[in-house]
């Protein structure tokens, strides 16, 4: 498959990330961790967000349930989940590959503090069938996450 968007502008970058893709799919969580062969919790969910009539996008760990009511709190109120539109205005990317950084816009990132336990995580890479490996630290300080409380 050829080099999505997000591959593209990851290759002009000294992230030293790389991307792996898997023809069987990675949309969801679970599809995710069984391609890998890791924990359901080391997956991390992009879940793109209105937040004060902003998007957001919240990054939580395939094991947990994002609370809008915790998201608000430290997002803004009111908040609602964006439609595929928005989602790919703000990020550049479809629901179910949107990357945790390198978005279209300027996108205030929150990062559950669960994915901090782990010495691995794995994160999509801007389409259903790609992710990347990427420790915890690395990944709050590429998408300058905000570390909360945000699961249910």
């Amino acid at each position: 498959m050829a080099l999505n968007r997000f591959e593209v502008w990851l290759a002009s970058t000294d992230f030293g990330v790389t991307v792996r893709e898997f023809p069987a799919g990675t949309r969801t969580a679970v599809d995710a961790a069984r391609a890998v062969g890791c924990d359901v919790g080391q997956i991390v969910k992009s879940l793109v967000f209105v937040a004060g009539g902003k998007p957001v996008v919240a990054l939580v760990s395939g094991a947990n349930r994002l609370d809008e009511k915790r998201l608000a709190t430290v997002a803004g109120e009111p908040v609602a989940k964006a439609d595929a539109e928005m989602a790919r205005d703000a990020t550049g990317y479809s629901i179910g590959g949107v990357p945790p950084f390198g978005h279209a816009t300027d996108v205030p990132v929150f990062m559950d503090r669960d994915l901090l336990g782990h010495e691995v995580v794995w994160a999509a890479a801007g389409r259903p069938d790609a992710v990347f490996e990427i420790s915890p630290d690395r990944l709050q300080e590429l998408s300058h996450a905000t570390v909360a409380d945000i699961k249910s």
